[in-house]
């Protein structure tokens, strides 16, 4: 836990968080916490205001789809992954539908994590789910992006 106070502002203090309240504000949601700091020379004073981080939980990585390429129904949410069946007549590769039922996480914007179905390298169907089902030919068109913005904004158009 890294906190920096406005008369040092160039150096941080490290410590430990050593309790927490457990009655939550209604009116803030703030909790009230008490830090153990490590105060080298003695500089900290009581009375002093400081500007805390506290760090929690570890980073994650998760597979993420914009919602878009999630077609989401009672009996399961599902997407359509892009499986190649061979070569074709010309040489080119021939690209089908294969529908897979998913596990979805959280959600942050646009995008949603999901947690079973799709595994990092997979091709997905983006849009146009309506139109096929399994075993559907297709063909791959990369002129239209879905958004997949992690923090959206409102706009006027």
């Amino acid at each position: 836990m890294p906190a920096a106070t406005g008369t040092f502002p160039n150096e941080t203090f490290k410590g430990e968080i050593s309790a927490i309240d457990p009655k939550v504000d209604t009116d803030t949601r703030n909790v009230q916490v008490r830090a153990t700091l490590k105060n080298p020379g003695n500089k900290l004073l009581p009375g002093m205001f400081a500007t805390v981080s506290i760090l929690s939980g570890q980073a994650q990585t998760f597979v993420t789809l914009p919602q878009t390429a999630i077609t989401y129904s009672p009996y399961g949410n599902t997407v359509f992954l892009v499986e190649q069946k061979g070569k074709g007549a010309d040489g080119k590769p021939v690209l089908l539908a294969k529908q897979s039922f998913v596990t979805t996480g959280r959600t942050r914007g646009d995008q949603v994590a999901i947690l079973k179905g799709v595994k990092a390298g997979d091709t997905v169907v983006g849009s146009g789910q309506l139109k096929i089902k399994n075993g559907t030919p297709l063909i791959i068109n990369n002129a239209v992006t879905p958004v997949d913005n992690p923090a959206p904004k409102p706009e006027d158009r």
